[in-house]
């Protein structure tokens, strides 16, 4: 009996011991698994606190956006007028030739650099050889109107004919001169 009693005793002893251990080891992965979700709540807080995303995230410049070809025949006051190409190009450069409107007239060639203004809807070119800068104000997408140097419009009876109009817009690169 003693035997009998010695062996119950020692399984009893073993069940208990492998219930509470196996009870302790859910106990201990459920705790585990929540103190790695805290873990990395914690961690993606701090990132975030501590990181300006303003420092990496790219800037919207409007002026990638808006470029194209523009054409028009600008009052001149020597001649019938003076037929112009702008091409506004990608990398804020330009390209504007300006040709007088009478028979074998010679192209003049302006490169430079131009940037945008979107507080006053202005194109700024500043040419690489002169310091003149010109203003154009932005009608809509396909229309620029010729400022004069203090950045206002063009006063007088050809104020109208400063206006220059990008080659989607228009049908034909032949402008009718007045």
């Amino acid at each position: 009996m003693q035997t009998l009693k010695k062996r119950l005793t020692h399984n009893l002893t073993l069940i208990v011991f492998s219930t509470l251990l196996s009870g302790y080891n859910a106990v201990m992965a459920d705790t585990d698994l929540e103190s790695k979700e805290k873990f990395l709540r914690a961690r993606v807080m701090s990132r975030q606190q501590n990181t300006d995303h303003a420092a990496h995230v790219n800037p919207i410049d409007k002026s990638q956006d808006f470029h194209g070809v523009f054409y028009g025949y600008l009052p001149c006051n020597g001649c019938n007028g003076i037929k112009a190409t702008l091409s506004l190009k990608q990398n804020n450069n330009y390209l504007l030739v300006t040709q007088p409107a009478k028979e074998s007239s010679r192209e003049y060639y302006e490169k430079g650099k131009y940037s945008w203004n979107d507080d006053n809807h202005t194109v700024v070119l500043t040419p690489r050889k002169e310091s003149t800068t010109k203003q154009y104000h932005i009608e809509d997408e396909g229309t620029l109107v010729q400022l004069n140097g203090d950045g206002m419009r063009m006063t007088g009876n050809q104020a109208d004919r400063y206006i220059l109009r990008r080659s989607d817009t228009v049908k034909s690169r032949e402008v009718h001169i007045h």
